[in-house]
């Protein structure tokens, strides 16, 4: 038996609930993640996990073997990087999730810089403006808007991204260009909601000690990448991040409105578990976000 394998495999299927997805994460046949946990149970003559037709879980003594077995691995994956002095890179792979406007208009660009970097390292990119459970979906780390209440996870700050509003020039044709918020009682305002509640956000601007909030409940969606198109499609007047609508600002396919009000940013976050923070790649991984986002 393969022992190190053994422990990356049952670790990936308590983390991720499955031994389908682990096996997925392992690039190994589900057989195989399933023989080597059964192999390791013998070794250790325990139990690790229940089983059902449905289900999967640790035990007791399972909950306390991951813990072990989480921490060496990831002393393990440290130690041979640091041997390496540098010559040898980390290796293996990554599942990252991203909003669906930070991954498009930020990550994705900038992608080919860390993997002409670290070509050993592949990566799976979820993009999605859903929570992920990062744990119970097996991801090594997610990108995420707005306050972070996780406690059970690192946080470090990428950078904060701040809004513009704007429409497209066929709406403010049939509209009308707002001169102040006030007006915008009388336009379209299109909306996002998160999922976890549907109540679109507003509107918000800002001058000195002066809030505005105007109402967004016309037309919303809870995927960023939605925001924009509907504002493309000349549906209303809303805000949106502006390193996203800049590059449309500067074909004229959108308009910026209201310049001289201030819109508020939006901060932005890597999150990983915490029994995962010495793994080479994932360091690497989070050292190459922060060094390429946080002068903006």
């Amino acid at each position: 038996m393969n022992q190190l394998l053994a422990m990356r495999a049952f670790v990936r299927v308590v983390d991720t609930g499955s031994f389908s997805r682990a096996a997925n994460g392992l690039d190994l046949p589900r057989s195989s993640v399933s023989k080597l946990v059964g192999d390791l149970e013998a070794h250790l003559g325990n139990k690790l996990l229940h089983r059902t037709t449905r289900t999967v879980a640790a035990t007791a003594d399972g909950l306390e073997y991951h813990q072990h077995a989480t921490r060496l691995l990831a002393e393990l994956d440290a130690m041979d990087h640091a041997m390496g002095g540098g010559r040898r890179k980390p290796r293996g792979h990554l599942r990252i999730d991203a909003p669906a406007a930070f991954a498009t208009a930020l990550l994705i660009p900038a992608l080919a810089d860390f993997r002409r970097a670290y070509p050993d390292i592949t990566i799976a990119l979820g993009i999605s403006d859903r929570p992920v459970n990062i744990v119970g979906e097996g991801v090594d780390c997610v990108i995420r808007a707005g306050a972070i209440d996780e406690l059970s996870m690192v946080g470090r700050k990428l950078l904060d991204l701040p809004y513009v509003t704007c429409a497209a020039p066929s709406y403010l044709a049939r509209m009308g260009t707002p001169a102040s918020p006030a007006e915008l009682a009388n336009h379209v305002c299109l909306g996002y909601f998160f999922t976890a509640n549907s109540k679109p956000n507003p509107l918000v601007f800002e001058a000195g000690d002066t809030r505005i909030d105007i109402d967004a409940g016309a037309l919303s969606t809870n995927d960023s990448n939605g925001l924009l198109a509907l504002l493309r499609a000349g549906m209303g007047v809303g805000q949106h991040f502006a390193r996203v609508a800049h590059p449309y600002i500067a074909r004229g396919e959108l308009v910026r409105l209201l310049p001289e009000w201030d819109q508020p940013s939006m901060p932005f976050h890597i999150l990983y578990p915490t029994s995962r923070h010495q793994s080479a790649r994932l360091q690497v991984f989070v050292d190459w976000l922060i060094a390429t986002f946080r002068p903006d």
